[in-house]
């Protein structure tokens, strides 16, 4: 449960900064409202993300566990290395402030390396996603688990035409200049095909009305896809 009569006054709480504030700021290419916390910078979709990765490690002893952490977030980095100390590992292609530089489509490490991993809005930007997909699974241990999160633009199937290859188009057809498809409910069976079972969680499963209006945690959240290796 939440404090809601802490700040009666304040409409919003941000559950990863632990921050009552009178609004989101809006965010986004097309811009969304209500949807970035001013004191830490989350949005929709982290927020939502951080409730269910506390409620996966609640009362567990994590001091022996690492995490797998792709294209790393600022605002998750301070929050992770709390909880899993060295045992922390950021990676990116292209960030220098990575721990290390990593291709999610030939990672080195060998099978089995990681507890955990976390993903976010990373395999709508990669050419071969369902390689990435597999080798996030090689890599990842049996009884581990991974949040493997994309934007789902449309209700019907994936959209993707590897000859839309230029910023200007991506932005026109993707809303995104460095997009290479829109998922669409079809993610989940992609996912699948990769070697994940996957668990889809909506913000609806678990918080009330009212803590979702009080996080902001709008449609633009999306869902979770909390994926572990199919046995």
């Amino acid at each position: 449960d939440y404090y809601f009569d802490k700040n009666e006054d304040m409409s919003r709480y941000c559950p990863i900064c632990d921050i009552h504030s009178n609004y989101f700021n809006s965010f986004g290419y097309i811009t969304r409202e209500d949807a970035l916390c001013p004191t830490c910078g989350s949005l929709e979709r982290h927020r939502l993300s951080w409730l269910i990765i506390k409620d996966k490690i609640k009362n567990k002893d994590i001091t022996k566990n690492n995490l797998l952490h792709i294209a790393p977030e600022k605002i998750f980095m301070e929050k992770f290395t709390n909880l899993f100390k060295e045992n922390y590992l950021t990676a990116d292609l292209y960030d220098k402030n990575a721990k290390i530089k990593m291709d999610i489509t030939n990672i080195e490490y060998p099978e089995e390396s990681f507890d955990y991993i976390y993903c976010s809005h990373v395999l709508e930007h990669i050419q071969d996603d369902k390689k990435a997909m597999r080798e996030l699974n090689r890599v990842l241990k049996k009884d581990g688990w991974a949040i493997l999160l994309v934007p789902i633009m449309t209700k019907g199937p994936t959209e993707e035409d590897h000859l839309i290859n230029t910023p200007a188009e991506r932005m026109k057809h993707y809303g995104h200049p460095d997009h290479v498809r829109n998922y669409g409910c079809d993610y989940k069976e992609r996912l699948e095909e990769s070697g994940w079972k996957v668990e889809v969680i909506y913000a609806e499963d678990f918080l009330t009305t009212k803590e979702i209006e009080l996080m902001g945690i709008t449609k633009a959240a999306g869902e979770i896809y909390f994926c572990t290796k199919k046995r």
